[in-house]
């Protein structure tokens, strides 16, 4: 394992076990938590070992913090409504199943209870506006929380999407076997823009390599559907990168969409998997207008003890006058000479069976947009 970065809280937990789960009771959970429980049981959410138990979900949401002290700012939790709260707080030992009712873990039940939900989604999200998906997907919790540690028993069967999956054992090994002392992780949902890939490039021009890690798992409507993404990211890698440089890998957990609180997720994630940076973007991880463009970048303030740094970026973009990929800091010219476009003109040019300009999309990655079927999550 590669020793430049601690993970994050000191050690990479790993809760995988052979335990037997006969005779328990059980309870289905979605996809998304059973991603979440994969996640603790890997070290991705290291130090969690389980879902959050009353006192650390309450300081996570006042403070941003476990009641350690430790650096944490999303809440891991698993919401039942009370009758199979009961039921589990009863039992004790309780079997996870997933959406397919493949039994994957055993959570050892240490605390059930009631959370206020408009706290907590002001305290995660900075809102209670409900047209903020976070916020809605809070409100529509069942009313209990069950915390405790997990077992992880049994891995889902391998699919196109999962290939891509890496545990934080299996990027520390990889880094290490490529000789990588500097990493950098570039968090994404989209498939790659030129600007992003400049980004990325321009990053490791001073360090060893870049990890590309999409988010798969529940997006809002509009956003790309993540087959799309990984053959994207496929097809930029191939045409576009020098070998040795970059290490694509998913990370399947829902977007919260959270802004701030989910940069410094973000980075803890990345920190775990053995990254020694992290791109912080422009308006990293919002959505809408809810959160100032550079909030993501000023929470690091609050958080100097995260081991891994974050870098900050302003927009990259084409400057037709300039010639190059620049950012604001280094342009002096106007809109008009500037390549960009929105996300909603892009999908409408893809919807239209459009390809944008190569100064926008690599020609290789609008071919796969334009090739996919529905390439936008309804």
């Amino acid at each position: 394992m590669s020793d430049s970065i601690k993970p994050h809280g000191g050690k990479l937990v790993n809760r995988i076990t052979k335990s037997d789960p006969s005779g328990l009771y059980s309870v289905q959970i979605s996809e998304d938590l059973a991603n979440d429980v994969e996640n603790i049981a890997d070290g991705i959410f290291s130090p969690l070992e389980g879902f959050l138990e009353k006192k650390d979900f309450e300081h996570v949401i006042s403070k941003g913090r476990l009641a350690n002290g430790l650096a944490w700012t999303i809440p891991i939790v698993l919401d039942v409504d009370e009758s199979t709260a009961a039921k589990m707080k009863k039992a004790g030992k309780v079997l996870l199943q997933n959406h397919q009712g493949l039994g994957i873990a055993i959570l050892h039940v240490k605390d059930t209870f009631t959370f206020d939900k408009e706290k907590t989604a002001k305290g995660v999200y900075g809102t209670t506006d409900s047209s903020h998906p976070g916020v809605a997907k809070t409100m529509s919790m069942q009313d209990y929380l069950v915390g405790g540690k997990i077992d992880y028993i049994a891995r889902p069967e391998e699919t196109e999407i999962r290939k891509y999956r890496l545990t934080p054992l299996q990027t520390r090994e990889a880094f290490a076997k490529a000789g990588w002392r500097t990493i950098v992780a570039f968090q994404t949902r989209n498939p790659p823009h030129v600007a992003h890939e400049m980004l990325q490039k321009t990053s490791i021009t001073t360090r060893d390599g870049v990890f590309v890690n999409p988010v798969i798992g529940k997006k809002k409507s509009g956003d790309f559907v993540d087959e799309v993404i990984v053959k994207c990211y496929e097809a930029m890698i191939t045409h576009y990168y020098p070998e040795n440089r970059c290490k694509l890998g998913t990370l399947h957990t829902e977007m919260k969409y959270a802004g701030p609180k989910e940069a410094i997720h973000h980075a803890i994630m990345r920190q775990n998997y053995g990254c020694t940076h992290i791109i912080i973007g422009r308006d990293h991880a919002g959505v809408g207008t809810f959160y100032d463009p550079f909030a993501a970048q000023k929470i690091f303030e609050d958080y100097p003890e995260l081991e891994i740094t974050p870098v900050f970026f302003p927009a990259f973009f084409y400057c037709r006058k300039c010639l190059t990929y620049t950012n604001p800091k280094a342009c002096p010219h106007g809109d008009d000479a500037k390549e960009q476009i929105s996300g909603t003109k892009l999908r409408q040019m893809i919807d239209e069976g459009k390809s944008p300009s190569e100064f926008i999309l690599r020609p290789e990655v609008s071919k796969v947009i334009l090739d996919y079927p529905h390439p936008f999550v309804d």
